[in-house]
């Protein structure tokens, strides 16, 4: 039988140009929040199939999970986020750990839903948390955190907005209207979907929730942050949290933040403060990541309360954002020069040039392949690789080697010296 050469349906295949996006984003996402002094840890993608049964909420366990029951007839979970798994580590050591914690991963994740834009079965996400502080402030750092990665990845504050919410002006919200347990649940969900379906429809099955008389009023509250406030009472201490959010994030100079009343996140475990950063292109117009407080999370391995405030970044959706804006990097090649031979006698010459720009940091490749150098050389053009060196017997002999910028065109004859000259890493000074 003839195997497809199809991969598995939602995931996919990084070839060399495609693994230079994804590298080019790790290396902006560490580079940002590692400025902001967060520390990375990584785990396993295996985890205990119970872990999310606690947490993660109902539409996650049973719809969204790869899980399986392993040999020793362990349900176990490909981890279809983080947060637990962090909550899990931190619980198990807490009494060890010096807090305030700022640790932030970017591990594989899975989860079985319908593949569409912005949204596959498998992708990386960065998670950054920030656990040990019960104040706005933690919030207002984390916010900052997320504004700064689009911006170190080249977006401007009119190309995105941070939107902000809090579950404690939700929840005070369900207070008014008596809302069960289940009641809440569900209302939140609807919540949550609401841009995603009709008004007709959303209205309906909020009726079916709770009554049409407190679906109606509710629906027109959340309607406009002006309304919500009013309702609540501007001295509400809730309303005053994110009025204070808003100011601390403004003198920040992040000024392109708007508060969303139905702003909700899909997660069971927030308890205050959740934002989502989402882009204004008519194209993409869409959340690209988002996250909240969640101060309860390691209630569940009996460990003591730490308050706590995070948020993840999907790779799939930051390269949706930076493709619509025209940010993509371009292309190049690991390699920085290629040394092409006229003849396979050149090659020794080569290999001993070769061994000696790459002990000094220049990443080099060969030609093995004996084609004409014409063939060479744009293999090289095709491979990204900016410099070329071509090596006959002239330069055997002399040791002073062509050198040529495929790019502008320009060649020299250098000796070996003044090659790793031209093409040596500048050493990085510290500040």
């Amino acid at each position: 039988m003839k195997l497809s050469t199809e991969s598995y349906k939602g995931v996919r295949d990084f070839y060399p140009e495609d693994k230079f996006i994804q590298n080019y984003i790790f290396k902006k996402l560490r580079e940002t929040v590692e400025r902001f002094g967060y520390l990375e840890y990584d785990a396993s993608i295996l985890e205990s199939a119970e872990l999310y049964k606690a947490k993660s909420g109902e539409e996650i366990v049973n719809e969204q999970t790869y899980t399986f029951t392993d040999r020793g007839d362990r349900e176990v979970t490909l981890r279809p986020e983080m947060t637990p798994t962090i909550a899990r580590m931190i619980a198990a050591r807490e009494k060890e750990l010096t807090f305030p914690l700022r640790w932030y991963s970017i591990p594989n994740l899975f989860r079985y839903e319908k593949p569409q834009r912005g949204r596959l079965r498998e992708h990386w996400q960065l998670n950054i948390d920030l656990f040990g502080v019960d104040s706005v402030d933690a919030d207002a750092e984390v916010i900052s955190v997320a504004h700064a990665i689009l911006r170190n990845l080249g977006a401007q504050d009119d190309q995105f907005v941070v939107k902000i919410n809090s579950r404690r002006i939700i929840n005070a919200m369900y207070d008014h209207f008596e809302l069960t347990f289940d009641e809440r649940q569900k209302t939140s969900k609807l919540i949550d979907k609401k841009s995603k379906i009709s008004v007709e429809s959303y209205l309906a099955s909020l009726s079916l929730v709770i009554s049409e008389t407190k679906a109606t009023e509710l629906d027109r509250i959340l309607s406009s942050s002006e309304r919500l406030i009013t309702f609540l009472g501007e001295n509400n201490p809730h309303t005053q949290e994110i009025v204070n959010l808003i100011e601390q994030l403004a003198s920040r100079g992040i000024t392109n933040v708007e508060f969303s009343p139905t702003l909700m996140r899909g997660f069971d475990y927030y308890t205050g403060v959740v934002f989502e950063l989402f882009d204004n292109h008519p194209e993409n117009n869409r959340s690209l990541f988002g996250g909240g407080r969640y101060d309860d999370l390691l209630d569940i391995f009996g460990a003591r309360k730490i308050p706590a405030v995070g948020f993840g970044m999907g790779d799939v959706t930051a390269k949706d954002f930076l493709e619509v804006h025209g940010l993509l990097p371009k292309y190049t090649s690991s390699a920085e020069v290629h040394i092409c031979t006229l003849s396979a006698s050149e090659r020794p010459t080569a290999q001993t040039l070769a061994d000696t720009l790459r002990k000094d940091s220049i990443n080099t490749s060969i030609d093995l392949s004996n084609k004409k150098i014409g063939d060479q050389l744009k293999y090289a053009s095709k491979q990204s690789i900016p410099y070329v060196i071509i090596i006959g017997e002239d330069e055997v002999k002399s040791g002073i080697f062509s050198i040529k910028n495929l790019a502008s065109g320009e060649e020299q004859k250098l000796k070996v010296e003044e090659i790793v000259a031209l093409l040596k890493p500048p050493v990085q000074a510290h500040a």
